[in-house]
């Protein structure tokens, strides 16, 4: 748990601010001349202990690999490179996208906290809470599949919630989720903002998510921190999210404010968040402290941001105990996301669990699992070829594109919406009498059926 001692008035925020302003620069170090490639930095987030040309080579990438994709994506430096660049199975996770999003589930207890919740303040602490426990699946550092257009994942079984997902655009990729049990509603459009600098990407999310918290009719608003993935190629490749995290209740105008603390040398501030729940006149209430890897703590204070007399710091949230030594660093919840016991009766055939690619990769098998990858994508870009032919437009079917555009610190985001035909198809399943074997059921995204089987 952290310590209150740097959480401290004003003196803390401008130590925020300096330390945003130079991050990076002291813990840097440049590969060119070591290893040929010119403008390349290996980036240590244990401070510079090592030599670049030694941190380089601890990166999973064999040498003859680094060169060859290197040489690829040299032209997309400075590029958006979302939905350009076709990616080697070997830095991926038996995942997908719409799984990832569905992580944010594992501790939804906290929103069923806040909704309970009788203190406005404590409410903001709780929520707070539940989005920063997602940062926990972000540290990994193997990549999801990008989900193929009209493809969805569906989870039960987990704390009494519906969770749905769907690809609801391919160019540019965005995803539309929905979930809700007897305490919240939860709405997420998902897009995202790449940069690519040659060793590392830069992140920014253009989503956008409410919550509904049932009992108070509350809804609150979540403006995330951008994300850097550090040594892609050459090193060991890690996350670092610096910069402010806004959670707003739209209803009484309260907020929260946390800054993630960026990786500074010798790894000081990695991890770190701290922060104020704000009332509507932006006075601070409570003081948030912890690790987004670890746990999250609070404490009153007075309005210069100090803790009150006579009060102490408790923990909101800590992160679960996870397997050891997990080949891709997965959560005991993140392996119930691949398991068909998070899944409803009769699951979509367009469910993610159901990917080929997906499926070989979680059985070790790289080879199939880049076949499959190949596969899917040329299915995708043919059923693309079809409609177009025909004159259609792909239409999701569980969210419908709205004519809001939500304004984000990185871009406008148009906006899809929950269409509520996901609850009676689940209500028309639950009347079938008809049982299938979900195992043998073949992924079928595509909405013009005689591509299935190609």
């Amino acid at each position: 748990m952290a310590s209150t001692d740097r959480k401290q008035g004003s003196g803390f925020l401008a130590s925020i601010a300096t330390s945003l302003t130079n991050f990076g620069s002291a813990m840097t170090k440049s590969v060119n001349g070591l290893l040929g490639h010119e403008g390349l930095e290996v980036v240590n987030p244990e401070g510079g202990t090592e030599d670049s040309e030694e941190e380089a080579k601890r990166g999973r990438w064999r040498q003859e690999d680094q060169d060859g994709y290197w040489k690829m994506m040299q032209k997309y430096i400075g590029s958006d490179v979302t939905s350009l660049v076709t990616l080697p199975v070997l830095i991926f996770e038996p995942m997908s996208m719409l799984q990832k999003m569905a992580e944010l589930m594992e501790y939804s207890y906290l929103l069923d906290l806040a909704d309970e919740c009788e203190d406005p303040y404590m409410r903001l602490v709780y929520a707070a809470s539940w989005f920063i426990s997602v940062y926990c699946a972000i540290q990994r550092t193997w990549k999801p599949f990008n989900p193929i257009l009209g493809e969805t994942y569906e989870m039960v079984n987990h704390g009494g919630i519906t969770f749905i997902a769907e690809q609801v655009s391919h160019h540019p990729p965005i995803s539309a989720g929905h979930a809700e049990n007897e305490h919240f509603i939860y709405d997420i459009t998902s897009k995202v903002k790449t940069k690519f600098l040659g060793n590392s990407l830069d992140i920014y999310p253009l989503g956008r998510t409410r919550v509904t918290l049932k009992r108070d009719g509350v809804v609150l608003g979540l403006v995330p921190p951008p994300t850097k993935v550090n040594n892609l190629i050459f090193g060991r490749t890690w996350v670092d999210s610096p910069g402010e995290m806004i959670l707003t209740n739209f209803t009484t105008g309260d907020k929260v404010v946390l800054y993630f603390q960026p990786c500074g040398w010798f790894g000081a501030g990695r991890y770190e968040v701290d922060g104020y729940v704000y009332n509507a006149a932006e006075e601070p209430k409570i003081l948030m402290t912890g690790k987004w890897n670890e746990s999250m703590s609070y404490q009153p204070c007075d309005l210069e941001g100090e803790p009150l007399p006579g009060t102490e710091l408790k923990e909101a949230w800590r992160v679960a105990d996870a397997p050891e030594n997990d080949k891709f660093q997965y959560t005991h919840f993140a392996h119930k996301l691949n398991s068909f016991d998070t899944a409803p009766n009769k699951v979509l055939e367009s469910d993610s669990r159901l990917r080929p690619d997906r499926y070989a990769l979680e059985k070790g098998d790289l080879s199939q699992a880049g076949f499959e990858k190949s596969r899917l994508e040329e299915r995708q870009r043919s059923e693309k070829r079809n409609r177009e032919a025909n004159g259609h437009e792909f239409t999701p079917r569980w969210f419908d594109l709205t004519s809001e555009i939500s304004p984000t610190p990185w871009g406008d985001l148009e906006v899809y919406s929950f269409n509520g035909k996901y609850a009676e198809h689940r209500a028309a399943v639950v009347d079938s009498v008809d049982e299938t074997d979900v195992t043998s059921t073949e992924f079928n995204p595509w909405q013009y059926q005689n591509l299935a089987n190609q």
